[in-house]
């Protein structure tokens, strides 16, 4: 066994390990999502990180800006920009909400950006509806096809370049509407440093999404009755979350930063499974002993350093790391998926769009 187990899962005796995630390989080459999800790095390597570079001045100009959007097109996008902004220090004021909520705030001095992938999300037209009605001129929007209806309702619209996706889960889609919301927000700011980048996150991102996941992980997770993930309030936790139901069907929760162990192990149960996104060391040996030790449930690392629990190493990519992060936890979720003999493209109620306007 290599010597990176001892160092990943030092809890845990040598095991078989799954073969990495590859598009020709049996046990991944039938779905559409495993393929849109290795197209993930190729997306990142073409972006054009200047093409918003008008519409960041006019924002720049208004310096309140809201981005709203559904489900996966709004909590990845929008709240890994946010956190990556607040981190930089920059005065942009920011919020973001979904359309409906959004309808009912005064909006007259923001700027206010719309993503959906289908362009026909009925929140969002709604939303846009009243403020086009309303003399709002700061809407802009960013959907997988040009020509649609948000974009008609937009002063200005963009269109993704990844292309259509082959499964329901939203996977390379929300990679480049984040990438397009850290470049558009560099761009207000001023700042450019994602272009140089592009390549070594590419590299990242591809490295992340075929680790190699031990057999013993992905039997204990599919094993689990809840699948719980934690980590920072930046959207990559609560994305894989809205992921796991997608891809695993199992029961999830996400549990913002030290959430996990503020209440809520009152109802966990020793079979259940929590999955930490880039833990806060400081906070390892209170999960271990709440968790761990008191509920008896294990606790998988997703994290670019070594932790006290059995832990898949990603590459740090610094502050780029909630893209690896990402696909480190899109790796997981697929193996999982195979392993219970799931039709990872093809959920059985969820749509690909979920509330599609109409009228």
């Amino acid at each position: 066994m290599p010597d990176w187990w001892t160092v990943c899962f030092p809890h845990s005796p040598p095991h078989q390990v799954q073969i990495p995630m590859q598009a020709h390989v049996d046990r991944y080459a039938p779905f559409g999502l495993v393929r849109d999800m290795l197209a993930t790095p190729d997306v990142i390597r073409r972006f054009d990180v200047r093409q918003m570079a008008d519409t960041a001045q006019e924002i720049a100009r208004v310096g309140k800006l809201l981005l709203t959007g559904e489900g996966s097109s709004r909590i990845f996008p929008a709240k890994s920009a946010m956190a990556y902004a607040r981190r930089q220090r920059w005065p942009l004021a920011m919020q973001t909400e979904a359309g409906r909520q959004a309808c009912e705030y005064s909006l007259k001095d923001w700027a206010v950006f719309a993503l959906s992938n289908s362009g026909r999300t009925a929140e969002v037209i709604r939303l846009f509806h009243e403020l086009q009605a309303a003399g709002h001129t700061a809407r802009y929007s960013l959907t997988a096809f040009a020509g649609s209806k948000l974009e008609s309702l937009s002063a200005k619209g963009y269109t993704l370049s990844c292309g259509p996706e082959g499964a329901v889960a939203a996977t390379k889609s929300v990679m480049e509407q984040a990438l397009f919301y850290r470049a558009l927000l560099e761009a207000v700011a001023g700042v450019s440093t994602l272009e140089s980048r592009l390549g070594s996150l590419a590299d990242a991102v591809h490295a992340a999404l075929t680790t190699c996941v031990p057999t013993e992980v992905v039997d204990r997770i599919a094993q689990a009755g809840t699948i719980y993930w934690a980590g920072r309030n930046e959207g990559v936790a609560e994305e894989l979350t809205l992921k796991t139901n997608e891809i695993t069907r199992k029961p999830a929760d996400y549990l913002e930063g030290t959430y996990a162990v503020h209440g809520i192990e009152e109802v966990m149960h020793a079979r259940d499974v929590l999955l930490w996104i880039d833990p806060y060391a400081e906070s390892e040996q209170k999960f271990a002993e709440v968790l761990e030790k008191g509920v008896g449930m294990t606790i998988v690392a997703i994290a670019s350093r070594p932790t006290q629990f059995p832990t898949i190493l990603i590459p740090d990519a610094g502050d780029l790391n909630p893209f690896v992060q990402m696909a480190g936890g899109w790796n997981v979720l697929v193996d999982v998926g195979i392993e219970l003999g799931i039709d990872l493209d093809k959920p059985q109620r969820a749509r690909k769009v979920g509330n599609e306007f109409v009228g």
